[in-house]
């Protein structure tokens, strides 16, 4: 163990952790503790498991030592494995050769114990623990293995800084809690088979090593050792291959598929991480919907989740324009107000000058708000300006005298007020929050607060599930210097009224793209895609694509469509999303095994790291010192 790591144990005190023998010894207890091989012994049963049913039976368990008490020289020791807990016993009048070979036990070792199971006397059941009732009487110990003190308690909470459990990630994984998820992930994984299989999905496996395409993200490339200068790119999803399946006649395509995103890292987002890929040819976009909502809710009910069904469907427009957000969780019930056209001859410039520029004004209004304080109303304007980017918050307070409350009313002319109170449905007690901004950045800032406000104050419909569909999502969308670029991908295949649009407004064109949201959370996205290529060309040449560049990037998907594609279209699920909103963890951290930091950085591991010269040198690549380095 390293000086860092000791010092870790010491500061948080469970260098013996859970242990109820005092604080770690001097010496390392290890060094004095012969230790065993199994020998005959087979574990019979697992510490979960063992119940009632076996009293006066003989078991033998395998597992960590959770923690060791001993009272009155009767040693007793929480056995455990990923199934539970179990209590074993060493009493010298059993087995004194085992219960002084306890008396060396600490947390973490590994043991092996033989031994009756025995019912508790009615004052010592523990009624939390689903082997409460009984306990183990050992007649032998074999110690398989001993263990450094652990750097946090193996409880189900701990207190500890992310940094240090990803680093000791081992201790951590021992943890209950995702000792649980990971295997409610494994049962979510078997279901989405399961019932893939049954609607006549193949499950075909694709390359890692790929061709580099844009799929809204920076690419990992890798380099060619037998192509200097040249390089793969890890996929970012199966899109192309799975396309190129249903052009090669499969018709029916999954797969539990890795994929890899060079992005900012979040408590939802993580570099490298899976997807349940599907793909169907001779769809329509109500046929793939059918099969998305029928699996959602297959796959949920085997972790004992009723999602109710039909799921609605909202529209990319009415879920910006009512919740300020495309993945709109529907049980809080407070919604946006557009108010832009009230403001552009206003003589209010705050409001009018985001207007001027192509934005919006729009309001957040709450009914009955008197449990907000203006205390309350200057925290939220800080949490706007310093963790959204608001520019500030503005609001108002109707009182109960019917009397507005603001440092902006008297700006506002009385046909603007009137106007506000109908559209905002204003009454006593009301309050209101307003932002004038770029419509991306006031949306979500209005989105955010909706959330928060909406939680705090109990504005919810008391369901637990909320899944839906938002359709209707827009081709094309605008990047950040003006130019025109793609929403999700080039390969979205417009709504088939809306193809002239690309002529003549191509922002105005809708497309066949379908996202499932549940609770709030994007579960993942899909769409049709476009089967005919002089479609897919002519999307190709909105976004600014010369004919070489297309026969470059897509030349081999451009001649697949021409050897005759079937309609087709498809969805992925993010499947550690998936995982983490049904087994209600707050990151994607606590459903994957190993994950990396906000900076890409896997603390277990330790990497990334830099590689030799020789490495690099194979590889025909060099590396740029950076500023500041020598």
């Amino acid at each position: 163990m390293s000086t860092e790591e000791r010092s870790v144990g010491s500061a948080t005190g469970v260098a013996e952790a859970g242990s109820a023998t005092g604080p770690a010894e001097s010496t390392d207890v290890r060094a004095s503790v012969a230790l065993d091989g199994l020998g005959s012994l087979r574990r019979s049963h697992s510490c979960g498991h063992v119940g009632t049913d076996l009293v006066d039976q003989e078991v033998v368990v395998i597992g960590w030592v959770h923690r060791r008490r001993d009272h009155g020289g009767v040693v007793f020791a929480d056995l455990r494995d990923r199934t539970g807990l179990v209590q074993v016993v060493f009493r010298p009048d059993e087995n004194a050769e085992a219960h002084a070979r306890a008396e060396s036990l600490r947390s973490e070792f590994v043991i092996a114990a033989r031994g009756v199971v025995k019912r508790r006397s009615d004052d010592t059941i523990n009624p939390n623990l689903p082997t409460g009732e009984i306990e183990v009487v050992a007649a032998e110990l074999r110690i398989l293995n001993t263990a450094v003190p652990p750097p946090f308690p193996i409880e189900d909470e701990t207190g500890v800084d992310e940094s240090i459990r990803l680093r000791h990630r081992i201790h951590d994984l021992r943890r209950a809690p995702l000792q649980r998820n990971l295997e409610r992930r494994h049962i979510l994984a078997q279901a989405f088979r399961r019932k893939l299989d049954e609607l006549g999905f193949l499950e075909i496996e694709t390359p890692i090593l790929a061709k580099a395409t844009p799929e809204g993200a920076r690419d990992f490339l890798v380099p060619s050792r037998l192509n200097p200068g040249e390089f793969y790119a890890l996929p970012q999803s199966p899109q192309l291959m799975k396309q190129l399946l249903m052009m090669s006649g499969f018709e029916r395509y999954f797969q539990v598929s890795r994929a890899f995103r060079d992005e900012n890292q979040r408590a939802d987002r993580q570099f490298e991480f899976t997807q349940i890929d599907l793909e169907m040819s001779f769809v329509g976009e109500d046929d793939v919907l059918e099969v998305l909502e029928e699996l959602t809710c297959f796959v949920a009910k085997a972790v004992d989740i009723q999602l109710p069904r039909p799921f609605p469907r909202l529209t990319h427009a009415d879920c910006m324009a009512r919740y300020g957000i495309d993945r709109p969780d529907t049980r809080i019930q407070l919604e946006l107000v557009e108010l832009t056209d009230l403001f552009r001859e206003s003589e209010f410039r705050a409001f009018r000058a985001a207007v001027d520029a192509g934005g919006i004004v729009k309001c957040l209004p709450i009914a009955d708000a008197d449990a907000l304080s203006r205390g309350d109303i200057d925290r939220l304007e800080t949490l706007a300006k310093k963790e959204l980017g608001a520019r500030g918050l503005a609001w108002i307070r109707v009182n109960a005298d019917g009397t507005w409350q603001s440092p902006i009313v008297k700006f506002l002319s009385d046909a603007e007020k009137e106007a506000i109170s109908e559209r905002c449905a204003v009454a006593p007690g009301s309050l209101l929050f307003f932002q004038a901004d770029a419509a991306d950045r006031a949306n979500a800032i209005l989105a955010r607060l909706r959330v928060d406000l909406g939680e705090r104050l109990g504005r919810t419909d008391g369901r637990a599930w909320d899944p839906l569909f938002v359709v209707d999502f827009p081709v094309f969308e605008r990047a950040d210097d003006g130019s025109l670029t793609y929403m999700h991908m080039p390969f979205v295949a417009p709504r088939e009224e809306d193809l002239p649009l690309l002529d003549e407004n191509p922002e105005a064109v809708r497309a066949t793209h379908y996202d499932v949201v549940l609770n709030g959370t994007e579960l993942g996205s899909g769409s049709l895609r476009n089967h005919r290529s002089d479609i897919q060309r002519r999307v190709l040449e909105v976004l600014g694509y010369s004919k070489d560049e297309m026969e470059s990037q897509f030349g081999f998907l451009l001649n697949a469509l021409d050897s005759g594609a079937p309609p087709h279209g498809g969805f992925a699920f993010g499947y550690d999303r998936v995982v983490m909103i049904l087994c209600g963890a707050d990151s994607l951290r606590d459903v994957v095994a190993f994950p990396k930091t906000q900076r890409g950085q896997d603390l277990l591991m330790d990497s990334p790291t830099p590689v030799s010269a020789a490495q690099l040198e194979e590889l025909s690549i060099q590396v740029l010192a950076q500023e500041g380095e020598e």
